[in-house]
C-alpha cells in the first residue's frame, strides 16, 4: 500500500517564508528608520543650525567692529 504524495506543502512553506520575510523586513526597516536614522539626522541638523547661528553672530560682531 503506497503512501499518497504530499502535494502543495512546498508552495505553502514558500508563501509562509516569503510573507514572514517581507513582514519582518518591513518592520525592521521602519524600526531602524524611526528609531535610529531620524533621531540621528535631527541631532545633526540641530548641531548645524546652532553652528551656523554662532558663525553668523561672530561674523556680524567682526563686521560691526570694523
Amino acid at each position: 500500500m503506497p503512501i499518497a504524495p504530499i502535494t502543495g506543502k512546498l508552495r505553502k512553506r514558500l508563501i509562509l517564508d516569503l510573507t514572514s520575510a517581507l513582514g519582518l523586513g518591513t518592520a525592521s526597516s521602519f524600526a531602524y528608520w524611526y528609531g535610529v536614522k531620524l533621531p540621528s539626522v535631527r541631532r545633526e541638523e540641530a548641531f548645524y543650525i546652532k553652528y551656523n547661528a554662532e558663525r553668523a553672530a561672530a561674523v556680524a560682531a567682526a563686521t560691526s567692529q570694523s
